[in-house]
């Protein structure tokens, strides 16, 4: 009886015991999945998934616009997001070409885009009167200056289909001459390397514009197809134009460049608050510590190498003939008011925010 009762209860306890076994890999195998579950897709797990962008201009790679601008921005962007946002950089028109950067941007071939506004004219009207002649601009960081706070209280609709981070410019472009122009009557008929709305410019104060990319100045300079290029002054070293122009007519009532730094609007709208807060505040920071006056460091550079390494003579003009010089231009930005008025905006208001902003920095940046 003893050996039949123990038989029995030693069956009832293995089948306890294959139930408790069998109850403890089910509990090990869903603790095991739902780890895995929450290690592969959980929605913390995505925002902590690198977001990697490409970003398009056209300097090359060697250029300060790359090697003290783009990429330190970007990886300060990147310590800012704790890693989960890399920028590769795509110089030399590699990803896009100059003109195509914006609209590059806008489809998404690239997610961030470096380039000049002015690369297609007409596709930023209100913008241009950041580049209108007849406002003097003491230096690249007066210039960026107003721009930037321009574009925050215009708020052109241009700009709103992608995600504008900063802007910048060249600063006030001057004339490099190989004759002195001293006065309006030296420059009448002089043939002057210009493109756009730089050309008009100069037909306005009697010279001859001569269309050509900034590439094939020097060459047309050394052999006299045209006598003198307005620009930056960068372009004297950075071009060696200093190498075939003999004087330097300072003019910052004539020229400046604006480019902007731009994101892929579907793009920034994907990423989290945090992330965008980070983005923001670092491209805040680089605007007003390198952007604003990246040019003027290469203008300063540019302008010790041309006087001291080829004598080349800078010329100051007067009060009285800057006026004159700016009262020819004036039609320009007349035109440029009633242009914005026909296509339903207050020109008027537009052109006098630049100007109030201009004696504003003016003041500021000496």
């Amino acid at each position: 009886m003893r050996s039949w009762l123990g038989i029995r209860n030693w069956k009832r306890f293995s089948r306890v015991g294959k139930r408790v076994v069998a109850l403890m890999v089910a509990v090990v195998f869903m603790a095991t999945s739902a780890g895995c579950s929450q290690t592969g897709s959980s929605p913390k797990s995505e925002g902590q998934k690198t977001v990697e962008l490409r970003l398009a201009h056209f300097w090359p790679a060697t250029h300060p616009a790359e090697t003290e601008l783009v990429q330190p921005w970007a990886g300060a962007i990147e310590e800012a997001t704790a890693g989960k946002v890399k920028i590769t950089s795509y110089p030399a028109q590699t990803l896009l070409p100059a003109d195509g950067i914006y609209d590059g941007v806008v489809s998404g071939v690239a997610d961030i885009g470096i380039s000049c506004f002015s690369y297609t004219r007409g596709r930023f009207p209100v913008l241009e009167v950041f580049e209108l002649p007849g406002i003097t601009y003491n230096n690249s960081k007066v210039a960026s200056k107003v721009a930037w706070e321009g574009i925050q209280e215009l708020n052109p609709p241009e700009v709103q289909d992608t995600k504008l981070l900063m802007v910048l410019t060249t600063g006030p472009g001057d004339l490099y001459t190989k004759t002195p122009v001293r006065k309006l009557e030296d420059l009448k008929g002089l043939e002057i390397r210009a493109t756009g709305l730089s050309a008009k410019t100069l037909n306005a104060v009697r010279a001859t514009p001569v269309a050509m990319p900034q590439s094939e100045a020097y060459e047309a300079l050394s052999k006299g197809v045209v006598k003198g290029n307005l620009g930056p002054v960068e372009v004297l070293q950075g071009w060696r134009q200093a190498e075939v122009t003999d004087y330097l007519t300072k003019t910052p009532f004539l020229y400046n460049t604006l480019f902007f730094v731009t994101m892929n609007r579907d793009k920034w709208d994907s990423l989290t608050p945090e992330i965008q807060k980070a983005i923001q505040e670092v491209s805040e920071e680089y605007f007003e510590k390198v952007a604003i006056g990246l040019w003027d460091k290469q203008n300063e550079s540019a302008l010790k190498f041309a006087v001291e390494q080829h004598n080349m003579e800078v010329i100051e003009l007067s009060s009285a003939e800057k006026e004159r010089w700016i009262s020819l231009v004036k039609p320009i930005q007349d035109e440029f008011v009633a242009r914005m008025d026909q296509e339903g905006f207050d020109g008027h208001k537009i052109l006098q925010t630049a100007e109030t902003l201009a004696q504003k920095y003016n003041q500021e940046y000496k």
